[in-house]
């Protein structure tokens, strides 16, 4: 009897020992996918800095804090950003012509037109250049038109023409091209695009003239003053005669 009681609780125990172990395992959970990870911040200061040189439109970037507005556009959207970037020698030539008139907030609606609110490849451009404008950074107006020749991609921004020379940075989100002009709004400029100057020309080179000396000796030489006439040389004939016949006569009077 004492055994049965024994084996009996033996099996209970065991019972509640296994019931308790099922219990307190965890259920097994399926693995979390990991976060996908987060896109590079692009320092467009950086950039600009390494390549170009770029210093004059960079400065421009800064003092027109036009540079917070691209930056933002570069690392807090999912559109991108476009640039077109003036080499320093491209703004000397058009800094007297045209820069130094305008105001502070057109210098700053001229650094704004240099960029497009979404990130285009080069391959992106043949498609841009099927439409008829593309709005940029400065809105309303500002506007640009693309061609693609031969695979070289033109500007024009209604006032000035130029064409994209090389890719300093064509990663997603951020694409930064460098171009040989700057580009000039029409809304600010008008639509009067400005010949290109034309070539100096070349000096003719003047024969030598001839010498003031040698002119007047040969002046000399054929004026009529120059070279005794006839009646000068009749004049002397005639005083030798009349000298001879004198001396021919005095002569024979001392004979006689």
């Amino acid at each position: 009897m004492e055994f049965s009681m024994i084996f009996i609780v033996s099996n209970i125990m065991l019972l509640l020992s296994s019931a308790s172990a099922k219990t307190a395992s965890p259920p097994s959970l399926s693995p979390t996918p990991a976060p996908a990870p987060a896109p590079d911040f692009v320092n467009l200061t950086d950039l600009l800095s390494v390549a170009g040189p770029f210093h004059t439109f960079l400065g421009y970037l800064e003092s027109t804090k036009v540079i917070d507005t691209f930056q933002n556009q570069a690392n807090n959207t999912e559109e991108g950003i476009t640039i077109f970037v003036p080499k320093d020698n491209a703004f000397t030539s058009a800094k007297k012509s045209a820069l130094s008139k305008l105001t502070s907030d057109q210098i700053k609606q001229v650094i704004l037109f240099h960029a497009l609110p979404h990130f285009y490849s080069l391959s992106d451009f043949k498609n841009l250049s099927e439409t008829s404008s593309t709005p940029t950074f400065a809105g309303g107006d500002y506007t640009l038109n693309f061609s693609d020749i031969s695979g070289t991609v033109q500007i024009s921004s209604g006032w000035s023409k130029t064409k994209v020379s090389s890719a300093v940075h064509a990663t997603d989100p951020v694409a930064i091209y460098q171009v040989d002009k700057v580009l000039l709004p029409e809304a600010i400029f008008g639509t009067n695009i400005p010949p290109a100057p034309a070539p100096a020309p070349t000096p003719d080179v003047a024969p030598a003239a001839d010498s003031p000396t040698e002119h007047s000796a040969d002046s000399k030489a054929s004026s009529p003053s120059s070279t005794p006439d006839g009646s000068s040389s009749y004049k002397l004939i005639s005083y030798g005669i009349w000298a001879n016949l004198v001396l021919a006569t005095f002569g024979v009077l001392v004979l006689f």
